[in-house]
């Protein structure tokens, strides 16, 4: 069945069953390889996109819910995004598997809160889980990008 979706901006037209996946139609059917398979149940957060503004996971929604929406994805963030930057700054990625997941949760925060507390930011990434355990270096990151990083301790 051929759908339109609003992808990065732009209308995209895919041929898949209504219930398909949007991770799937996002990969296999437009190339846009950012946003990662983790769990496959929404759990993990690897697959997080951007639905009209707030964090969704694509591995668990149907395209059929999704028209009109506007869907963004790490790749609208072009590699040099605030949020981008502050993490090779903490050298936040290691593995590097979840990280498309947690910038995309990341900059929905800051959109709607351009000055989250560390409480705000622990809302927001809670259920985008880093293997890697950088959870730490994932907040200082955030509060970079939103300017709020502690001045250094004498």
């Amino acid at each position: 069945m051929a759908m339109t979706l609003d992808v990065n901006g732009k209308p995209m037209t895919v041929n898949a069953a209504p219930d398909t996946p949007l991770l799937w139609v996002l990969r296999d059917e437009l190339g846009l390889t950012g946003s990662k398979f983790g769990c496959g149940v929404g759990q993990c957060g690897a697959c997080t996109v951007l639905a009209d503004g707030q964090p969704i996971r694509s591995c668990s929604m149907p395209i059929e819910g999704l028209g009109g929406m506007k869907i963004t994805t790490i790749e609208s963030l072009g590699g040099t995004h605030p949020l981008q930057e502050a993490w090779v700054k903490h050298d936040v990625p290691q593995c590097g598997y979840c990280q498309s997941g947690q910038l995309m949760s990341a900059a929905a925060l800051l959109a709607a809160n351009p000055k989250p507390t560390d409480a705000d930011i622990d809302a927001a990434m809670d259920g985008n889980i880093c293997r890697c355990g950088t959870y730490q270096r994932i907040r200082a990151a955030i509060k970079d990008a939103a300017g709020l990083a502690a001045a250094p301790k004498a």
